[in-house]
């Protein structure tokens, strides 16, 4: 299995690694969707790429090209098109993709599937499967048409965003609960920060919170935070971050042990391994949710070039 010549259709970073075209969601949108990607790429005749994926939120994702096969919670996954549902996933899922790579979709924002009246996020931690078999999110293949697969990029974001705003309006469905926004903000702008504390400044219980998290990210807040450390770190390692912020991610982990342990349980390799892989389908996620991040945080203008590109 090789890993090597693919080739993104927006590109590379200033370090030669594939990117996608990923954006914020219109303004409209953004209390229920995260991000609109489109990731297409060509890759040499007769490979196939190894790699994984390693996302923190929900995702429905269109397959359009390649042969994809993911090791889910459940076992084997295995499609070359359709839409799909990604819940929430604990650790880095492998993947292998054959032939040419085309997916497109969005990331919905935590809280977003309990108010459109999806299914329990705890039930489906590191699964996949076909949307219309999802409990509650039969409406949401709505959102892919085939007339989409030969669109432009933007063309396509801005299809399913109108689909969305249909989406809304059928179904009624009020925005997410502001306590699962106001968390998933605080996990981007400090994944160490105590419980007990953050519960205080938002108002309510620890418990409250608690219960609200594992039901809008279906994990528990600790192991939230905990993922949101080493996703942050391994945009770091990668070179899609803001490098100011290099030695703020570091100092998140007690010492080397304490990366190293946390890096082989959700990611299966050590940094320095996960440094010397090739591994551009986790590298576009990593990208897409660390754009998201910066916008958040007000860092990054939504209309600004990323530093790593």
């Amino acid at each position: 299995m090789t890993q090597t010549g693919v080739i993104g259709i927006s590109g590379r970073s200033r370090d030669g690694r594939p990117l996608s075209y990923n954006r914020a969601p219109a303004a409209d949108l953004s209390p229920w969707i995260a991000r609109l990607f489109v990731t297409l790429a060509h890759q040499p005749a007769g490979q196939v790429l190894g790699t994984g994926i390693f996302n923190d939120t929900v995702f429905l994702r269109a397959l359009i090209a390649g042969d994809w096969r993911a090791e889910t919670a459940r076992g084997p996954v295995i499609r070359s098109r359709g839409a799909l549902f990604f819940g929430p996933q604990t650790r880095r899922m492998p993947l292998t993709v054959a032939g040419p790579i085309g997916t497109y979709g969005i990331a919905l924002r935590p809280g977003a599937v309990a108010a459109l009246g999806g299914p329990n996020l705890a039930d489906w931690l590191d699964r996949i499967d076909d949307i219309g078999r999802v409990s509650g999110a039969a409406d949401w293949e709505s959102l892919f048409a085939p007339a989409d697969d030969a669109a432009e990029p933007e063309v396509l974001l801005a299809a399913v965003e109108g689909r969305f705003r249909a989406l809304l309006q059928a179904s009624g469905a009020k925005a997410p609960a502001p306590l699962a926004i106001a968390f998933d903000e605080a996990a981007f702008r400090d994944p160490s920060v105590a419980l007990a504390g953050l519960a205080r400044h938002f108002g309510v219980s620890l418990r409250t919170l608690q219960r609200v998290v594992v039901r809008d990210f279906g994990m528990s807040p600790k192991s939230v935070l905990r993922r949101a450390r080493a996703l942050d770190m391994a945009s770091q390692i990668i070179g899609f971050a803001d490098r100011a912020e290099a030695e703020e991610h570091a100092l998140r982990f007690y010492d080397q042990s304490h990366l190293n342990r946390d890096f082989r349980d959700l990611f299966g390799m050590t940094p320095s391994e996960f440094a010397r892989r090739s591994d551009p389908i986790m590298a576009l996620a990593l990208e897409a949710r660390q754009a998201r991040r910066l916008e958040a945080l007000g860092r990054l203008d939504s209309t600004a070039q990323a530093p790593w590109r």
